[in-house]
């Protein structure tokens, strides 16, 4: 077989293996939103085939390479699970596209972008469309009342909109955090109410994907040991002008997702031993950084995107430590 044949087949085992590995995260998603999650990933899906297609048409390539290696599916996917359920179809629709364009094509397609494609997709609808971005259901919808949501949204009633629990906690001024956990629907046990089983199945997702060797323990141990440090020498209790326990930060949020399925991205990401394990670091120290004192409740996509920054420095500090390349 030759080597780029031999390339891609490697790279398409190993997004179908990832792929696999998001499907307890997946299921434990629908069972909390419901049908809004599924018709966001239909819709993401669509718009990455039809933008490989295009880019592929357009360099005049074949396209079947381009949707079979399965790193748009992956991007599709992760966008998908990021964006609110529910959300309007054009939202889906522009982060999937303006990811993968803005995000790998315009440096070249697969193996050459410097940035997290699904992650730079979700930044710029953070920042350019914010209200749909932090328009969270309540609860999930029957099929039809769906459909109706994301294709010709109308106003959603207060009771079924709400603020997540990491909104909840950045903007609380007077509540203590056993009041808040008592008071706020959006609180469960440890941490966002329903997100904590979500982000328990990405943990079991990926460890899995650990245990396959599709990527090595650096980044997501440094990211959710440096979260978890963190948070754990801000935490001053259950006082109002408490940020959160360590464990609030682990099982809130795209925690578990961003440690396992996102800052493991192989081509944006670090490529030693040394550098993904400081990568790790700086996506959880930021990311803790970002949801206390930032504008935005969940900072993961906007620390994964200023670490993809400093991925050069970071390899030629490990270079400078002698330290072989992880595989």
């Amino acid at each position: 077989m030759p080597p780029l044949e031999a390339a891609d087949d490697r790279l398409q085992q190993a997004m179908n293996t990832v792929l696999l590995a998001a499907l307890p995260g997946l299921l434990a998603l629908f069972w909390l939103y419901g049908w809004g999650v599924l018709i966001n990933l239909l819709l993401a899906v669509i718009s990455a085939l039809l933008v490989e297609a295009a880019v592929a048409n357009l360099r005049r390539q074949a396209v079947q390479p381009a949707l079979r290696n399965g790193s748009a599916l992956v991007s599709a996917m992760l966008l998908a699970v990021a964006l609110p359920a529910y959300c309007p179809w054009w939202l889906t629709v522009t982060a999937t596209v303006s990811g993968l364009l803005f995000g790998k094509h315009l440096y070249g397609g697969v193996g050459r972008n410097p940035f997290n494609p699904a992650m730079l997709g979700f930044a710029l609808s953070m920042v350019l469309f914010p209200q749909a971005m932090t328009h969270w259901p309540g609860h999930g919808l029957d099929f039809p009342s769906a459909l109706q949501q994301v294709f010709n949204p109308a106003p959603a009633p207060d009771a079924w909109a709400q603020a997540t629990a990491l909104d909840s906690l950045r903007i609380n001024k007077s509540l203590t955090i056993d009041e808040l956990f008592a008071s706020n629907p959006a609180f469960g046990r440890f941490g966002g109410r329903g997100v904590e089983w979500v982000n328990l199945a990405f943990l079991l997702g990926g460890l899995w994907l650990l245990q396959r060797r599709i990527f090595s323990w650096h980044a997501p141990v440094g990211m959710l040991a440096s979260l978890f440090l963190i948070s754990l020498l801000c935490w001053n209790g259950s006082g109002s002008d408490s940020h959160g326990s360590p464990l609030f930060h682990l099982l809130s949020g795209a925690t578990m997702l961003g440690a396992f399925f996102i800052v493991t991205e192989p081509v944006s990401g670090a490529k030693s031993a040394l550098a993904r394990l400081l990568f790790g670091i700086g996506v959880g120290l930021l990311t803790y950084l970002i949801r206390t004192w930032g504008g935005y409740p969940d900072g993961v996509a906007f620390a994964v995107l200023l670490m993809n920054l400093l991925v050069p420095t970071l390899e030629r500090f490990a270079a400078s430590r002698h330290l072989p390349v992880s595989t």
